[in-house]
């Protein structure tokens, strides 16, 4: 029993760190994708040989495979905490909101503002640019502002220049 319970507690450990070092991968953490892959191998390798090792009962079969899917969610669960990177908005609205543009912009959201035109009338596009820590916050000022705006995202794979990433530099050392 205690190797059915060792089996599980491996997976539990196993595929978060799997899900991590695939994120990491993907956002060029190179060095701490490499450092949570060895420790991925590890605990794969000794899962695997509890496993199959033994009597191979179809129980630790069924663990491993529970604990697979358990470590996945868990896995999300813990990404989500860390939201690294940036995610780019484009809120798209009937007016021009002065107010929601500077109140976001005083709150640290580098916000560019395009006009064009829609099919009945005049539009304005807000560019925003943040990181995932705070999408949440952000998109609670555009819905208290702005409840019926249309509202887009995605992640931004690279970028560089801009006076953003220095600001946002400067108001999380004010914030501490």
């Amino acid at each position: 029993m205690k190797e059915i319970a060792l089996i599980l507690l491996l997976q539990l450990i196993y595929v978060p760190i799997f899900t991590l070092r695939t994120i990491f991968l993907v956002k060029g953490m190179s060095v701490t994708a490499s450092f949570l892959g060895f420790m991925e191998a590890l605990v794969y390798v000794f899962g695997l040989s509890l496993v199959f090792g033994g009597d191979k009962s179809d129980i630790a079969l069924v663990v491993y495979a529970v604990g697979f899917g358990i470590g996945i969610f868990i896995g999300g669960l813990i990404e989500r905490k860390l939201a690294i990177g940036y995610t780019t908005f484009i809120v798209n609205l009937m007016n021009n909101n002065q107010e929601l543009i500077a109140f976001l912009r005083n709150e640290g959201f580098g916000v560019t503002v395009y006009e064009g035109q829609g099919r009945d009338s005049k539009r304005y596009r807000l560019e925003i640019l943040t990181k995932r820590s705070r999408e949440e916050e952000l998109l609670n000022h555009i819905e208290g502002y702005e409840p019926k705006a249309f509202i887009i995202s995605y992640e931004p794979r690279k970028f560089r220049g801009g006076f953003l990433i220095k600001d946002m530099k400067k108001r999380m050392k004010n914030r501490k």
